[in-house]
């Protein structure tokens, strides 16, 4: 079925974009800070970050069946939000760590699939139009990088309890805005849950095996690239604007995300983001001069923006209607998730044995290595579209 999203219905779908990355840029960069400030050990944070990922990868799967099995994408993505939400409340009667692992736990149940159904709610009421996915994702990114950026003056001023009632007043907003999400252009027959093994095609499975290697590399960025530039000298300053820097040149990717892919194929721009993914870590080997760190940063824009969009769209094309949903949650839970993970968890090893050397070689290793996997097992001509 043709749908085309209207004019309406993209301020819809910016505006939960752009307050669910406003909550990210609270929750991503603060929360773990906050639980230090409460006096949760080091080895406590990390166990409840861990269970953010453990869950995320476990229950949007979850989720996502039930929504395309019942046919109740929204209604579930409503429910989640608020759930969600009113779960987040007990944060603000709760300092100790089991307490924050158990409402980590429930919250993460609830809120997982939020951005999968995001996803598949644009691709549907996009239509025809999905090449301008860029153009409505953007506005995550740009709120992401107002709140980190203002967020910590707030915090230097106040303290950084107020992330709590932050996070509450954009979750209760995104509830409200969900409401006028409209219904898309599904299926009307309830696929079986059986039937998932349709989803599992050879071509999928292949790109989420190089999807997870692509995330996986950029786990050393994600977690020690602030590190290696403070031990090189670099300011907090300087350390600020090359990741503000890398924000933007993803956001310009974003916007103009239609003319890219009317120009290139979907499998083009992800083939080329994986070998610049691969250039761009072992380029920071050597990396010494600000200027070269800097150019080194406008990467970010093929090796995250464009491989985003690029991800977002060959999912799409690959699983069938029923499933689209799921097809979402198995990419952000296969890359964002595990793959994250992994990358997190092998960087914090290869950084104590190698040094940041060591750990962007590896990097690029894995990042040349899912793009050889990718180039030779791209989607089958054949492959489901919408």
């Amino acid at each position: 079925m043709v749908y085309l999203a209207r004019r309406p219905d993209r301020v819809i779908l910016s505006g939960q974009y752009f307050i669910h990355f406003a909550v990210m840029g609270i929750v991503l960069p603060y929360f773990n800070l906050y639980c230090y400030h409460i006096g949760l050990t080091g080895f406590q944070i990390g166990a409840v970050s861990a269970l953010r990922s453990a869950v995320l990868v476990l229950f949007s799967m979850i989720w996502s069946a039930l929504a395309d099995r019942f046919l109740a994408r929204k209604p579930i993505y409503i429910l989640c939000l608020f759930v969600s939400t009113m779960i987040w409340t007990f944060y603000f009667y709760s300092n100790g760590f089991w307490e924050i692992f158990i409402i980590t736990l429930f919250y993460g149940i609830f809120y997982s699939p939020i951005i999968s159904f995001l996803e598949t709610f644009t691709m549907e009421l996009l239509g025809e139009e999905k090449k301008s996915y860029g153009r409505i994702r953007a506005w995550g990114s740009i709120s992401f990088i107002a709140v980190v950026v203002f967020l910590g003056k707030a915090i230097d001023h106040f303290s950084v309890e107020i992330i709590l009632p932050l996070v509450f007043v954009g979750s209760l907003l995104q509830t409200g805005m969900s409401l006028k999400i409209p219904k898309t252009g599904s299926s009307s027959e309830r696929p079986a849950l059986h039937q998932l093994k349709r989803l599992y095609t050879r071509p999928v499975i292949w790109f989420l095996i190089c999807s997870f290697l692509m995330l996986m590399s950029h786990g050393a960025y994600y977690g020690f690239f602030s590190i290696h530039l403070e031990h090189m000298g670099y300011s907090k300053t300087f350390i600020g604007a090359a990741w503000a820097l890398a924000s933007v040149s993803e956001i310009l990717v974003m916007i103009n995300s239609k003319a890219i892919f009317s120009k290139c194929s979907i499998e083009r721009v992800l083939t080329i983001s994986f070998f610049i993914a691969a250039l761009r870590w072992a380029s920071l080997i050597f990396a010494r001069s600000p200027y070269f760190i800097l150019v080194s940063q406008i990467s970010h824009a093929l090796t995250y923006g464009a491989f985003h969009m690029g991800s977002i769209l060959y999912i799409d094309s690959l699983v069938p209607q029923d499933f689209k949903t799921v097809g979402q949650a198995a990419n952000n839970a296969v890359t964002y998730g595990l793959g994250l993970m992994a990358g997190f968890l092998i960087s914090g090893s290869l950084y104590e044995n190698t040094g940041s050397s060591g750990l962007f070689a590896a990097s690029g290793l894995i990042a040349l290595l899912g793009g050889a996997l990718f180039s030779t097992h791209k989607r089958e001509k054949n492959g489901f579209r919408s």
